[in-house]
């Protein structure tokens, strides 16, 4: 019986978000269009210079180097508004970490030890984007655009057998990316950022209270996810033309 009613109750429930799309103008120009995106990825980030700095400390010259990674996953959030067909204005809000590895000297003349360095990085960054609409591409276009942002950004580590150590920095990030329009409210976002962000190390690499050592949560940032578009309020006229 379940079975029977499950078709006829999707149709009706699609009819009106079909019949709505299809009542709505394909959209012509960026002015007055706000938009959310939600996006997941990867970074690819190098921290050459973190293994080079522990590596080079005199405690532990001579250690084999541990496994390295080169990135972690990432979320993003955007809040945006066109203020023209070439302009737009936003939010983004960004999460990623990863976990790195390091090599320390083992206690009493023991094996060297691997210890794990659990990185992490969130904030926000507030930029400007340039943009344009390539109707021809696609369903209702292609709108790619450039940008660049800057934002407070907290990064944080904590070394295996340390306490956790925090940063509140500033994050700063250019963009490269394009959003394939489905229909007029939605479509696919992908996004290249080229991050720049690092954060603090535990307190084993401070030479005499200050610090030498960091780590970087930057490089390339790419994303893939999807985004929905608000269209510009209607103009409206008023009594006595006011």
């Amino acid at each position: 019986m379940l079975r029977r009613l499950l078709p006829p109750l999707v149709l009706l429930f699609a009819t009106p978000a079909v019949a709505q799309d299809e009542e709505d103008p394909i959209p012509t120009s960026l002015e007055g269009v706000g938009r959310i995106t939600v996006q997941g990825g990867w970074r690819v980030t190098s921290n050459e210079t973190l293994y080079k700095t522990w590596y080079g400390v005199e405690a532990n010259k001579g250690l084999p180097r541990a496994r390295e990674t080169d990135g972690g996953p990432l979320g993003v959030a955007t809040f945006a508004y066109s203020i023209s067909d070439l302009v737009e204005v936003g939010i983004d809000l960004f999460f990623s970490g990863s976990k790195l590895y390091l090599t320390s000297p083992g206690l009493e003349g023991a094996a060297p030890v691997e210890r794990s360095l659990e990185t992490m990085g969130y904030g926000a960054l507030v930029g400007v984007r340039f943009q344009t609409v390539l109707p021809e591409v696609g369903p209702y276009g292609l709108v790619p655009f450039a940008g660049l942002a800057t934002g407070p950004a907290i990064a944080s580590s904590k070394l295996s057998g340390e306490k956790l150590e925090d940063k509140t920095t500033q994050a700063w990030a250019g963009s490269l990316g394009a959003t394939w329009r489905l229909s007029p409210r939605w479509g696919i976002s992908a996004e290249y950022r080229f991050m720049f962000l690092r954060g603090p190390v535990g307190p084993e690499l401070n030479d005499q209270g200050k610090r030498i050592a960091s780590f970087s949560m930057g490089g390339s940032w790419m994303s893939l996810g999807v985004t929905y578009t608000f269209p510009p309020e209607p103009s409206r006229s008023f009594p006595g033309g006011l």
